[in-house]
């Protein structure tokens, strides 16, 4: 089963991780949402921080491992905060599994196809030469060309653990992203709906939601409604976390 840090006690509210992202990046919102009556569970999808690493890397088998964790749980009745590939995962969760799902939360990302932009990343990552036992600085000096985005770098640097003294290494599993990566842009499928409140929010320096998207939004989550945070791109979250907390404890109370 996939890994999850939960905390607090209350109505279950599942948070879902971005590509290359895990459950460590969301530690501090989930203090805030426990404060505010919830349980929350911090989710680990697979191939990405402490969970297992599998060939099968879809948005099918990722939807499958949380409906199999909160039948585990026996959770009910769940709110659910999705990032990125992690908003993926939650609207293929809440169109499938209605009954499931009370509240969902969709952060900055559409049900429309991706095409694959990752590629500078991926570069970058698969430059890391670990055989060489690099320090984390090297590490990050492998990457910068790459990845000149300060705060980008930092996110993904978060991925490095030691293995054993001396020796770093990713969580992720990158020979299975090099890949699988086409898969991560793929579209919902058009006949999918979820009729329950859904909010969508985007950073408004970001393009992953466009103003042209919402009408296909809205004909897939008809009760959604979509908020926007000004001067933040798409790590929403972590760039204005205090705004991303306001709008979204806000509508799920």
């Amino acid at each position: 089963m996939i890994f999850s840090r939960i905390e607090g006690e209350g109505k279950p509210l599942l948070i879902i991780h971005g590509f290359l992202g895990m459950s460590d990046n969301w530690k501090s919102f989930s203090s805030l949402y426990a404060a505010q009556g919830y349980q929350v569970h911090l989710l680990d999808l697979r191939n990405h921080g402490k969970s297992f690493h599998s060939e099968d890397f879809n948005y099918t088998v990722m939807m499958q491992d949380v409906l199999e964790y909160c039948q585990h749980y026996n959770l009910k009745n769940v709110s659910v905060i999705g990032h990125s590939m992690g908003g993926k995962v939650a609207m293929l969760l809440a169109t499938t599994h209605p009954e499931l799902v009370e509240k969902l939360v969709v952060a900055d990302i559409g049900p429309k196809y991706y095409a694959p932009h990752h590629q500078d990343i991926l570069a970058g990552l698969n430059a890391v030469d670990f055989s060489v036992k690099p320090s984390r600085s090297e590490v990050e000096e492998t990457l910068y060309p790459y990845i000149p985005d300060f705060g980008t770098r930092q996110f993904l640097m978060k991925n490095l653990y030691w293995v054993e003294p001396g020796q770093l290494a990713f969580r992720f599993n990158l020979p299975v992203f090099n890949q699988k990566i086409e898969g991560i842009g793929e579209v919902l499928p058009e006949e999918n709906h979820f009729d329950k409140p859904t909010l969508f929010i985007r950073g408004g320096n970001s393009k992953y939601i466009l103003d042209a998207d919402v009408p296909a939004i809205q004909k897939q989550f008809p009760n959604f409604t979509l908020a926007t945070i000004p001067n933040v791109g798409h790590w929403l979250h972590a760039e204005n976390p205090k705004a991303f907390f306001e709008e979204t404890i806000k509508f799920l109370n």
